[in-house]
């Protein structure tokens, strides 16, 4: 994550040699760094090990590895390649504070990192949740440095990322933004319970926490990321966007063994802020998907959204045009290089991934072929839709309740594309429908200030119909049958009418993300050992080596 959208990133400065790894500095360590009139928050997570990470809670970046921190002539050294900088300082006396600076670039700017207290949070909290007559049992583990994640055994659910919980004073507040997720409560005066409300969505439920241990184990590593050595190179990379000045897009591109020229693919990652990897609940799919395609001789680009990572930008202001221009500048940053063939060049979007390829073609962007994975190709308010129905219906609603979401989603989703020029226009008339549809006023205000963002807004009245149509280069589209955020059935069908010469496959049993799934639910996401299924590997990879000419 960078911290400065105007720096560019920089080769960081060389580590003096024969560094000591300071015990002292385990937990975790918080100061501010000021930007352009902004306080942005950074910490550094020490673990006794050595090993660290460091979050932008603001920039919503979290867990960026680091390098374990050095000590030389009593100044201490963390290094963060991933946003090419590092802060050093100096320890207080009283071993509470390091006072320094956070370089990256030109700049240098200061900050004072405290040692943040062990949160009060640590350890493992249970409880359950009435939902529709079934008590379903939520899990919430903490770290002592504040890195939490959720569990719901009973949906056989494991390791859903949440932000670091807050307290403030007797407060409590978990959040888990990629299933819309907050708890919020009450710890009590013996710090054994946290009473509170469940919030998803429109739903408010009555959580009650206990803690279950005072200690959380938050490891766990999936088998299919790929671990060193490899039969490759691997090369960290930056490309410059011209069409938004201050972004500055930073990946790893993945090289076969050789002079090259080679043919190539870039990554396009899904909705929300992603790292390179498209990391979610501890699965790194684009690492997985750049690891069998260069195995197989195509170098691999994949990068960190704008804002996101290593790369600069604000990913909040941002729209599907913004993303798609993002699409373009890296294509054109890896064509421009002598060990790429400039004519074999592809791209590889994973969910609306896919749309950001279709707008920067639209816009003007040849590559040489084209894979869609779980790749819409109905309006985005059709797909949102059918989303809630289906989500709601896995999840074991009665249908006639099904029906009634689906229908209130239906009404909010034309709503924001009657209006969705405005957003102020869409506010209001959100909350009006959603209040209408009988949620709670706070509920309809949150609803509505959430889909007036221009992202959402542009997202449900895009319509990818004609963009399909025009696309002239060799097209694989492949969904999952088990899909419920893309639905295949939905959406292979339209694209199969749309370009009747795309290769369009459905592989059954398969999720989203393209894991084996029984129902297909988010919540099975990190439960799942397999980050993608060889069935999907198997099918890409052998239609785009062909494409390839390998």
């Amino acid at each position: 994550m960078t911290m400065i959208n105007a720096i560019a990133i920089a080769a960081i400065a060389a580590v003096p040699a024969a560094p000591q790894v300071q015990p002292g500095l385990a937990g975790a360590w918080e100061g501010r760094v000021a930007v352009g009139g902004q306080s942005i928050r950074v910490v550094f997570h020490v673990g006794a090990d050595g090993t660290t990470t460091m979050d932008s809670p603001d920039q919503g970046g979290f867990g960026i590895p680091a390098e374990a921190p050095v000590v030389e002539a009593g100044v201490v050294r963390i290094a963060v390649p991933a946003i090419g900088g590092r802060f050093e300082g100096r320890l207080s006396e009283n071993g509470l504070s390091l006072n320094g600076a956070l370089h990256q670039g030109g700049a240098s700017l200061p900050v004072v990192l405290a040692r943040r207290a062990a949160t009060p949070l640590a350890g493992v909290w249970e409880g359950p949740l009435e939902v529709g007559g079934r008590s379903i049992r939520l899990v919430f583990r903490v770290a002592s440095d504040g890195r939490a994640v959720m569990d719901s055994p009973d949906q056989g659910a494991r390791d859903i990322a949440l932000e670091p919980p807050t307290v403030d004073g007797a407060q409590v507040r978990f959040a888990a933004p990629g299933l819309a997720v907050s708890v919020e409560g009450r710890l009590s005066e013996d710090g054994r319970t946290i009473t509170g409300t469940f919030r998803q969505g429109g739903a408010e439920l009555p959580l009650v926490l206990s803690r279950a241990a005072e200690t959380a184990d938050l490891s766990r590593p999936r088998p299919q990321t790929p671990k060193p050595p490899f039969p490759y190179r691997s090369e960290e990379v930056a490309f410059d966007n011209p069409a938004s000045p201050g972004v500055r897009l930073a990946g790893t591109l993945t090289l076969p063994q050789g002079a090259g020229p080679f043919p190539a693919a870039v990554m396009i990652t899904g909705t929300g802020p992603q790292d390179r990897d498209e990391t979610i609940e501890g699965h790194k799919p684009f690492a997985v998907w750049a690891d069998a395609l260069t195995r197989r001789g195509v170098a691999v680009l994949r990068f960190d959204d704008r804002g996101i990572g290593g790369s600069t930008g604000d990913f909040g202001a941002a729209t599907g045009v913004d993303f798609a221009s993002d699409v373009a500048a890296v294509f054109a940053g890896l064509a421009a290089r002598p060990d790429i063939d400039s004519r074999n060049v592809g791209l590889i979007g994973h969910s609306e991934g896919a749309v950001f390829a279709y707008l920067a073609m639209e816009a003007g962007l040849r590559p040489a072929w084209l894979v869609t994975l779980a790749g819409q190709a109905v309006r985005g308010g059709d797909i949102i839709t059918e989303q809630t129905r289906r989500i709601a219906a896995a999840g074991g609603l009665p249908p006639e309740e099904v029906e009634v979401i689906a229908a209130r989603q239906a009404r909010l989703m034309d709503a924001v594309a009657r209006h969705f020029h405005d957003g102020e226009a869409v506010r209001r008339e959100v909350e009006a429908t959603a209040a209408a549809a009988g949620l709670p006023a706070d509920a309809a205000a949150r609803t509505a200030q959430a889909m007036s963002n221009p992202w959402y807004r542009a997202y449900v009245a895009y319509d990818p119909a004609g963009a399909i149509r025009a696309i002239e280069v060799p097209m694989l589209a492949v969904f999952g049958g088990n899909d419920l955020q893309v639905p295949a059935d939905q959406n292979a069908p339209a694209m199969a009418r749309l370009k009747p010469d795309a290769d369009v496959v459905v592989l059954p049993g398969l999720n989203h993300l393209f894991q084996p799934a029984d129902t297909g639910l988010m919540a099975e996401y990190g439960q799942i050992e397999t980050t993608l299924d060889p069935s999907v590997i198997e099918t890409v990879v052998d239609w785009v080596a062909v494409r390839a000419g390998l």
